[in-house]
């Protein structure tokens, strides 16, 4: 009876720390089945399908003039799997945050971080930076692999071009910042199906509808509108240097930098509703 009563004056002075949180975050996202699905599918992606579409260019015959044209297909061989490679980070970060709230673990995390907002940025922190170093390593691969491809077919690819590693490392951004913003529309649905329905559709229809829009009743409005869309963005973020908008056209051509504050504008939303609903809702 004595240690019964002892027992809450034993813990009232401790709490969870911060690091506490993310290393509690880091070992919830570790031990979960989906998630070596995820990166898995992410890595075998980034790190596999370059080497197989230099081979294929190689192949066919295709060759190059300079220096530019060289790094202009390398990085195009090396950048057309991040298109694929997001949804699976997409379908992650959705998955980090709605699985508990599918399984009432959620109770559980709250108990343990009551003010709730250090559950949600520890989330957040460890999922972006999970992404970012398993897309940073696969793509290190497939750029080295298709480097190799390449210059067995005639094709000299120069490594110490810097502009190859700046478009890999923007690439790896692409899908770390695309996972932090489904957490943060997790978040905000609490339903694993409804949230990556959402983010998959921002990512796949929305563009696909402004094109159509855009393209039936040339109107300017809506490709500009397409520009600013996550997908858009990111393409634009790790393309810097594969070309820019087309001389006298009214279309909005956002360079790197610019393509990368506004999709971390998408995330910092995102972020902020799941933030004010979290705090303001029961688990």
């Amino acid at each position: 009876m004595t240690a019964t009563t002892q027992a809450p004056d034993a813990l009232a002075g401790t709490r969870l720390s911060g690091v506490g949180i993310v290393r509690s975050e880091w070992v919830k996202l570790v031990t979960l089945r989906s998630t070596w699905w995820c990166l898995g599918v992410l890595a075998i992606v980034a790190a596999g399908l370059p080497p197989l579409i230099a081979l294929a260019l190689g192949a066919a015959g295709v060759t190059s003039a300079g220096p530019d044209d060289v790094y202009s297909m390398w990085m195009t061989v090396v950048t057309i799997p991040i298109g694929f490679s997001v949804l699976a980070a997409a379908v992650l970060g959705c998955l980090v945050i709605t699985g508990e709230y599918g399984t009432g673990m959620i109770r559980s995390t709250m108990a343990a971080a009551p003010r709730r907002l250090s559950t949600l940025f520890a989330k957040s922190l460890v999922i972006g930076g999970a992404v970012f170093g398993v897309t940073l390593a696969a793509l290190v691969i497939g750029t080295a692999l298709s480097g190799v491809v390449l210059s067995a077919f005639d094709i000299p690819t120069d490594a110490g071009d810097t502009r190859v590693w700046l478009s890999v490392v923007l690439g790896a951004l692409y899908p770390a910042l695309v996972a932090v913003f489904s957490t943060g529309v997790g978040t905000m649905l609490r339903n694993s199906a409804g949230s990556i329905a959402a983010v998959l559709g921002l990512l796949l229809v929305v563009p696909t509808i402004f094109q159509v829009i855009g393209g039936l009743l040339r109107a300017t409005w809506a490709f500009n509108v397409g520009a600013f869309l996550p997908s858009s963005l990111g393409s634009t973020m790790y393309s810097p240097f594969l070309g820019g908008g087309m001389p006298g056209s009214e279309v909005i051509a956002l360079d790197p930098g610019q393509a990368t504050l506004a999709l971390l504008g998408w995330v910092v939303l995102a972020l902020a509703g799941g933030a004010a609903l979290i705090k303001s809702r029961d688990v």
